[in-house]
């Protein structure tokens, strides 16, 4: 397995980039790259070139996460100002606005089904549930509180929702949490299952492998990358390489490989049958807080594609064969 470097577009957004994901095909077009800023604006990108197709803007502050709706017609973007905004891709207007108290989202991602958003973050220590239909509200998921811990203790903010994952079937989802901790919930019940544990730094991204299935990795502050057993329980392995926190983890469609991104300022590769680097990229000149592998599909496009996105305004595009 390896990354080969294609293109790279300095200067993509005014500020730092700190959000990416692929919006899948449509019968239409291809897929598109589609990028969140502190500059308060989320684009879209072409899949080879890199071409800014549109800009949609109407956040007040900046936005630090972006999700696809798996028909790719819509996307969503949120950001520190507490709002999701939702957006069709073609047409590149709002259709539904979300407010999202008590504080900022963090991340949030579509199931595989398209019928709900999570959306994690808040000083609830949980995760919300959205209806794509309505757009209302159905269920908040809550982390469990520490024992002896009284409802007033302010170190309930420890559980603070970072990071989320939908597991491929759609009935988990995986939250990782400010104090290290992973928690799994079963959706269609709104119930907490159990926790994984082994990170002692914030959680701050998550991704399900698609095959097998019950396989989850995290990427954490602790400079380590965790492979799982979400349905056994168990940690698998803990991978280290990274010299500082580690801010993204995406997972290739395959499931032969991982990347994840650093604030040591790299992507790295990793195999997880060796559970060891394969590969070290050093295209960015800062803190790497996102990278996605590009979904199959699309008339015309070819071969798997890595993007990478950086606090130095770059996006960075990659082949993964």
């Amino acid at each position: 397995m390896k990354l080969t470097w294609l293109k790279t577009v300095e200067n993509a957004h005014d500020d730092s980039l700190w959000a990416a994901t692929w919006v899948p095909a449509t019968a239409d077009r291809p897929p598109l790259l589609l990028t969140g800023s502190l500059d308060e604006t989320v684009k879209l990108w072409s899949p080879d070139e890199l071409k800014c197709e549109a800009t949609n803007g109407g956040h007040c502050l900046g936005v630090v996460s972006v999700a696809a709706h798996p028909s790719g017609a819509i996307a969503a973007s949120a950001s520190l100002d507490s709002f999701v905004r939702v957006f069709e891709v073609e047409k590149n207007n709002t259709i539904a606005t979300l407010e999202a108290p008590p504080s900022e989202v963090w991340h949030m991602q579509f199931n595989p089904e398209g019928t709900i958003l999570a959306v994690a973050g808040g000083g609830s220590a949980s995760v919300k549930l959205w209806d794509t239909d309505k757009w209302q509200l159905i269920a908040t998921l809550s982390n469990p509180r520490p024992e002896g811990l009284k409802p007033s203790d302010k170190s309930g903010s420890k559980k603070f929702v970072l990071s989320v994952a939908w597991s491929h079937d759609g009935r988990r989802l995986a939250c990782g949490s400010m104090d290290g901790t992973i928690s799994v919930f079963d959706v269609s019940r709104a119930k907490f299952l159990h926790q994984l544990e082994g990170h002692f730094m914030p959680v701050r991204s998550l991704v399900y492998s698609p095959d097998p299935t019950r396989i989850l990795f995290s990427a954490s502050d602790d400079g380590h990358v965790h492979m799982y057993d979400a349905e056994g329980k168990s940690l698998i392995t803990a991978m280290s390489g990274h010299s500082s926190w580690v801010l993204s983890v995406d997972v290739s469609p395959d499931g032969a490989a991982i990347a994840t991104g650093s604030s040591d300022k790299t992507v790295r590769l990793w195999d997880p049958k060796l559970r060891a680097t394969v590969q070290t990229v050093s295209n960015h000149t800062d803190q790497v807080w996102g990278v996605a592998f590009r979904p199959p599909g699309g008339n015309g496009v070819q071969g798997y594609r890595l993007a990478s996105v950086s606090d130095d305004k770059s996006i960075s595009l990659y082949d993964y064969s």
